[in-house]
């Protein structure tokens, strides 16, 4: 069975990540183009395949929506191993937006593990750009995970989602090992 890829469209790309639409209305500004509130974007995409895709050792890239796809795949990941530790969903949501908003690296970093498959930005200006599109990603993905992981009855994390917590897609992290 092939792993699922992205369906999304996209005008732009950095590097070679997509700048694929989220769907507005988002509390967070950023540079990412905007979607009717109706529409499915890359986010929703993600969190729904995540289940099926983390598996997976080897994933074909076919469009750079599909590396969009792992660094949010990947970015679930880490978020899935911080809500392993909270108790509630308040609890959580300070867990995310801590993760979001701390340093992280972009294509082209040293630290950033996934080099060889990312493209580093061509100007300074494009960098900031990437940033700002990842950072807003980040926020996003935080808000949007929450409200599908924690389970309404008992305001803890679903257990049927932190049994993915210990897995890696494609045997990667974002995280330096031991973090």
């Amino acid at each position: 069975m092939p792993a699922y890829h992205s369906a999304q469209t996209f005008q732009k790309s950095i590097g070679n990540l997509a700048l694929v639409p989220i769907k507005c209305p988002t509390k967070y500004k950023g540079p990412a183009p905007r979607l009717p509130n109706d529409a499915t974007d890359i986010i929703d995409e993600t969190i729904g395949f995540f289940r099926a895709n983390i598996f997976f050792r080897n994933y074909d890239i076919k469009s750079d929506a599909d590396r969009t796809l792992i660094y949010i795949t990947l970015y679930i990941q880490e978020c899935l191993k911080k809500l392993q530790r909270c108790a509630n969903k308040e609890q959580g949501r300070k867990e995310l937006y801590t993760l979001a908003v701390s340093p992280y690296d972009i294509p082209g970093d040293p630290g950033f593990p996934l080099n060889a498959m990312y493209s580093k930005p061509q100007s300074r200006a494009e960098a900031d750009q990437m940033k700002a599109y990842i950072g807003q990603l980040r926020l996003e993905i935080g808000d949007r995970l929450l409200e599908k992981v924690i389970d309404q009855e008992t305001g803890k994390p679903s257990k049927w989602w932190m049994c993915y917590s210990k897995r890696k897609f494609m045997e990667k992290s974002l995280s330096a090992p031991g973090k």
